[in-house]
């Protein structure tokens, strides 16, 4: 019994050895490889989740950019537009401020047609010509003063010389055509009779 009992008890030992044996036993290196493998499979993933946000985040800015290319495109051609009508329409004020010159040389030529004066007409043409030129002046058109001033061939141009012992030679004796400045710019020249030392014996 006893020997029966060792016997079952030397089998279920080798049995057990064997066992032990038998299963499978995972090295350190194989564990560090599987575990470097889930990492690998891991970073891979965020890799993969970061470049498709990257690509969202790229398509967002070219529909952005497209988006701002077309709206400086409308503002750019509706800014042209703008400045086409205004260049078309930019001597509309000019114009209405003149009209009432052309409606006060009116007024003074049925003035003098019914009183038969010259004066009234005179003094209706005086009017009108003031008018017209405060509204010159309100533009930046300035009359050149040259009556009595020295000759200046920048702004005078010389029709004539006249000798005058009244008055130094290069001035300005008379005035032909009066000139006009547009703001710093000339925009006519006066033309002028300029004085000259007579010649001795005459």
């Amino acid at each position: 019994m006893w020997n029966t009992r060792r016997k079952e008890n030397g089998e279920n030992s080798v049995t057990a050895k064997e066992k032990k044996k038998v299963e499978p036993t995972v090295s350190k290196d194989s564990a560090e490889k599987h575990e470097g493998k889930i990492l690998q499979q891991e970073e891979e993933k965020d890799m993969a989740a970061a470049l498709e946000e990257a690509k969202n985040k790229l398509q967002e800015t070219e529909d952005k950019l497209l988006r701002l290319a077309a709206e400086f495109d409308n503002t750019k051609k509706r800014l042209e537009r703008e400045r086409e009508i205004s260049l078309k329409y930019a001597e509309e004020n000019i114009l209405k401020d003149l009209l009432p010159g052309i409606d006060n040389i009116e007024r003074a030529m049925e003035q003098s047609r019914d009183s038969n004066s010259i004066e009234s007409l005179l003094e209706g043409v005086e009017l009108t010509r003031n008018g017209l030129l405060a509204t010159l002046e309100k533009y930046g058109v300035k009359a050149i003063k040259s009556i009595g001033q020295p000759f200046d061939p920048n702004i005078h141009e010389a029709i004539a010389m006249e000798e005058t012992d009244q008055v130094e030679p290069n001035f300005v004796l008379r005035e032909y055509l009066k000139g006009y400045f547009f703001k710093e710019r000339l925009l006519r020249p006066a033309k002028v009779i300029v004085s000259k030392q007579p010649v001795s014996g005459t």
